[in-house]
């Protein structure tokens, strides 16, 4: 069967070439193949991923903008490993009820992923969050957090806006085939 291998290339020369609020932009020069290459990639903390699934199969989706592809864009709660020490699961914990309000009871672990291993290093882990109870929180939400709309989908449903390309957020579309195998749900 295919696995990815990880790998620790001789590092020769590393760099930030420019530095963000959030992520950097770093130049590495590096042994390869006998040869040496340069490569520029964006520096991420790694992220978290939620779908929050209800006992009626249905999952809670957040419409958010997404400057950079000009769109209001479904997704599942996610959000950064920006607090410092926080493991994955915590993190997750947080962003649900920073975004939802929910807390969980129940967490298992979805899956993890590259989103753009050639051009950034950020990997996703994506969990599974049940019984859920809604708590809410008196947090002030800022930026483009302050419009998001959050609403109830079947997943069967949400499964076909993915397969019709029409959910595109790849956190999203990762969680919902996910757990639509899993679950042995089909598409509606």
């Amino acid at each position: 069967m295919p696995k990815d291998e990880r790998v620790e290339p001789r590092i020769l020369e590393s760099e930030v070439v420019f530095e963000g609020k959030i992520w950097d932009v770093a130049r590495e020069r590096f042994a390869y193949n006998g040869g040496e290459l340069v490569r520029e990639f964006v520096r991420h903390p790694g992220a978290v991923g939620i779908l929050a699934l209800d006992d009626q199969q249905r999952v809670l989706l957040i419409r958010q903008y997404r400057h950079p592809v000009r769109s209001y864009l479904w997704e599942i709660p996610a959000g950064l490993l920006d607090v410092e020490g926080e493991d994955r699961l915590t993190a997750a914990k947080r962003e649900l009820l920073e975004e939802t309000g929910y807390e969980a009871k129940t967490w298992s672990k979805l899956t993890d992923f590259m989103t753009t291993p050639g051009g950034n290093d950020e990997v996703i882990s994506i969990f599974l969050a049940r019984d859920l109870k809604h708590i809410g929180h008196d947090l002030e939400l800022e930026g483009e957090e302050v419009d998001m709309l959050k609403e109830w989908f079947n997943l069967d449903e949400v499964l076909s806006s993915v397969l019709a390309a029409e959910i595109q957020s790849p956190t999203a579309v990762v969680a919902v085939m996910a757990a639509a195998h899993i679950l042995g749900v089909k598409a509606k």
